[in-house]
This record gives structure tokens, C-alpha cells and sequence, in this order.
């Protein structure tokens, strides 16, 4: 038995169709588990941009910062439990570059390339892992040396990226992150929307007020006095409308793939372990894309009795800040909201939210420019196109809006709420979840 900073530390990888791939990887974790030593177990996740070398390595460090916080004696009722950690692989595939994540921001003093755009279409055929939808990649990338001077081309470009999605991608699009839309709209209609600069936040500034305008043309960037949120304004033109695209259709293949997973393996998997071990408490923490994941999990598969879980923590979380609402938009619910009306979730939510995640502050905005709101274009609380990573969860009659406060504070978490916690003082990028404060929220949550 593997262990990792004291805890019993357990792997299964998932496949994109979210079925197990090595079942002795299982029966390892049932074995142990069987002997009855630990009360809780840790279903932990990581999200998208971690290959499963990164993947390990956030599970080492965000398990000793665990570690830390339990070693020092702070958390009231931890002292009687024991953990077990289950962590789950799933093939979210390593980009190298910060601007190929699907909500990352494009990088100010240097004009999007063909050479850039080439090299995100073949990181997506990567992502795939559908060689049947190759062709259609491949007449993709012979249209993109094109695209600028043929607006044929550029519709053509469109339509063969999204036909590239899974089939029944329709039919999971939903409207709170524009997918739909995306899915809808004609091809030239789509690079017409993405090829205009998109506004994005920035993180507070620390000092004074500043500006700057790159050399690159159609790239700005505004820092706002008195340590406000800035704007940046992204490149425009259609080879930066390409990227977008495909940063958005990589965005939309991730999304679909984490609730799959979640939905399917994991939750086969979990189930056996409830039936097993029905007076084991399963706590469930997901990183960004795995955020959504396991919040999928929770949810559960359509048309099988519903699991519960004690607490369910997201940090980062790569979707939108509706997602557990009440009609949002004055009609309809948010894509989880079961999870709250149905009480799947005996324990408190806790969501960790930060300006400073510019991942999920930009993915949004991106959205808004699919959508045609324009004006909505900054991502924040305000806007139908926000991420929860960035803002918290939003139109939800459950929420309590906090702090993440330092080791030793005094949390008062409740079953059936959801604490947004804004971390803009320790989080200080999407992936900088791994600290002590996060560390002792989640395990008051846990013994709440």
C-alpha cells in the first residue's frame, strides 16, 4: 500500500469514456478499505493542463499541506479520524503553453502566428484521441495558411473544428457558458464574434495606476489605480479569432469529458464502495476542470438512485458561477442544482474563488463575445457568463459569502450551504491552490 504524507493514497485512471482502465487499481483500493481502519475517504480530482506526472505531483503537495494542518492540532474533531485518499487520473492531456489552455489569456507583445494556430489544432487532435476525426482536423490545418484573406475559408475552418466534438455534444450544451450558442451559430457568424478583441479581467494591481499598449497591434493593457482590477483587451483579427475557437472548442471538449467522467466511472466506482462500506464518509475535492467533475459525480447518471456524499469542496472550479442556482436567469435552474435541491450533499460545499485566477477569468468573457453581450465582457459576479473559480457561486439562495481565513480561525459551516470563500489573498493563480489555509477550510468542512 502506496502512502503519501502519512495518508493511504490510492490511484485509478479513468479512460476519456470514463470507464476504469485497470481494475486491479480497484481492487486495491476496495481491499483496503475492507479492513475497515479508515472513517473517511478523500475523493480528490485535478483538472485540465496536468498530464498524469503533474497530476501526482499536485496530489503530493496539496496532501502535505493536509498533512501540516492536521499535525498541528487546530481542527476541532480531527483527532478521531482516519483518511484514506482516493485519487482519480483522467486524460486531460498537458498543454505546455499557459495561452493554450482553453480560458487562457493571449499573451500581450507578441501577434497570434499561423505557426501558433497549427500548433493548438494539433494539441487538440491530441485531446481527442479519435483518430476518426482526424481527416477533418487535417482539412482544418490546410485551410489555416487561408484564413485571413478568405472568409470562405474561415467558415469552412469553423464548421470542421466543431464537427471534431463527440457526437451528442448538442445535446449536453447548456446556456450558461454560451455552448450552445457556440454549437448554433453559422461558421462565419462564429469568427466574425471571435475575431473582435475580447476584455478580460486582470489581477489588482499593487501600486499606483499604470498603462500600457504592446507593439503588437490590436493588444492593450490598463492597471487601474488604487489597487483595482485592470482590463486587458485581447488581440483581434482572424488568426487571434482562430485561436479562440479552438480555445474554445478544447474548453468545450474538457467540460464534456469531466462530466463524463464523473458521471460514469467514478461514479460506478464510488457506488460499489458505498455498498459496500455504507458507514464510510466521502468527502469530494476537485481542482478546476475536476471541480466539475466530481460535482458531476455528486449529481449522479440520470435514472439511478442518488448517492450522497458528507462535503464537497471545488477549488477553482472551472464552470460557470450558475451552475448551482436558482433561476438564474429568472427561468431557469443551473446545470447542478440537483445536487442542492436534492440534498446530495449532506455536509457544507466550500468554493474557493480568487481575481487572480485569470484561467477561469477569461473563459467566460470568451463566452460573452459568443453570446453577442458585448458589454458583459468581464467575467465577474455581474456577468450571465461568470466562472465559479472566479467569482463564487452566484443566484444561489444557499450561498454564504466569506473568507478563506488563516489556520486556527473559527469557520461556522452548516449542512445544505454553500461558503464562497474568496482567497484573493492567498490564491494567487488557477493552480496555486496548494496551501494551508485551503488546507484547513476543507478539513473544518470535513468534521463540520
Amino acid at each position: 500500500m502506496k502512502t503519501l504524507s502519512g495518508f493511504p493514497y490510492f490511484e485509478v485512471q479513468f479512460t476519456k469514456d470514463g470507464a476504469v482502465h485497470d481494475g486491479a487499481e480497484v481492487a486495491a483500493a476496495q481491499d483496503f478499505l475492507g479492513q475497515k481502519t479508515a472513517t473517511d475517504l478523500l475523493l480528490i480530482s485535478h483538472g485540465w493542463n496536468n498530464d498524469l506526472n503533474d497530476a501526482r505531483d499536485l496530489y503530493a503537495r496539496f496532501l502535505a499541506s493536509l498533512r501540516a494542518v492536521l499535525d498541528q492540532g487546530v481542527v476541532p474533531g480531527a483527532a478521531g479520524r482516519s483518511y484514506a485518499v482516493l485519487a482519480v487520473l483522467w486524460p486531460s492531456i498537458k498543454f505546455a503553453d499557459e495561452q493554450l489552455i482553453p480560458s487562457g489569456a493571449a499573451g500581450l507583445g507578441s501577434a497570434v502566428s499561423i505557426a501558433f494556430v497549427q500548433e493548438q489544432l494539433d494539441r487538440l487532435e491530441r485531446a481527442l484521441q479519435d483518430p476518426d476525426k482526424n481527416a477533418a482536423l487535417q482539412r482544418a490545418r490546410a485551410l489555416i495558411p487561408a484564413l485571413p484573406n478568405s472568409p470562405k475559408a474561415q467558415e469552412e475552418f469553423a464548421d470542421l473544428v466543431r464537427s471534431a466534438l463527440p457526437a451528442g455534444s448538442k445535446e449536453t450544451a447548456g446556456d450558461e457558458d454560451a455552448s450552445g450558442d457556440f454549437l448554433e451559430r453559422s461558421g462565419r457568424d462564429l469568427m466574425d464574434r471571435l475575431s473582435k478583441p475580447i476584455v478580460v479581467p486582470l489581477a489588482p494591481s499593487a501600486g499606483g495606476g499604470a498603462a500600457s499598449t504592446s507593439a503588437a497591434a490590436g493588444a492593450t493593457s490598463v492597471a487601474t489605480s488604487g489597487g483595482a482590477a485592470g482590463i486587458t483587451q485581447t488581440f483581434s483579427g482572424v488568426l487571434s479569432g482562430a485561436r479562440n475557437l479552438l480555445n474554445y472548442t478544447t474548453y468545450y471538449l474538457m467540460k464534456d469529458r469531466a462530466a463524463a467522467v464523473g458521471r460514469g466511472g467514478v461514479s460506478g466506482l464510488v457506488r460499489q464502495i458505498k455498498a459496500l462500506h455504507p458507514d464510510l464518509r466521502v468527502h469530494l475535492i476537485g481542482h478546476s476542470f475536476g471541480a466539475r467533475l466530481v460535482t458531476a459525480l455528486a449529481e449522479g447518471p440520470a435514472g439511478q438512485p442518488a448517492l450522497t456524499f458528507n462535503t464537497l469542496t471545488l477549488l477553482q472550479a472551472a464552470f460557470s458561477h450558475n451552475g448551482f442556482a436558482a433561476k438564474f436567469d429568472g427561468a431557469r435552474d443551473g446545470a447542478f442544482r440537483t445536487v442542492l435541491s436534492g440534498h446530495k450533499v449532506t455536509g457544507p460545499i466550500v468554493v474557493t474563488h480568487s481575481r487572480n485566477d485569470r484561467a477561469v477569468g477569461v473563459a467566460y468573457p470568451l463566452a460573452s463575445r459568443i453570446a453577442g453581450q458585448d458589454a458583459a465582457g468581464l467575467g465577474d459576479e455581474n456577468d450571465k457568463f461568470g466562472g465559479l473559480g472566479r467569482n463564487g457561486a452566484q443566484h444561489t439562495p444557499e450561498r454564504v459569502v466569506g473568507t478563506l481565513q488563516p489556520v486556527g480561525s473559527t469557520y461556522t459551516f452548516e449542512p445544505g450551504k454553500v461558503y464562497n470563500l474568496n482567497a484573493d489573498a492567498i490564491i494567487a493563480d488557477h493552480s496555486d491552490i496548494c496551501h494551508n489555509e485551503v488546507a484547513f477550510a476543507l478539513l473544518r468542512a470535513v468534521v463540520a
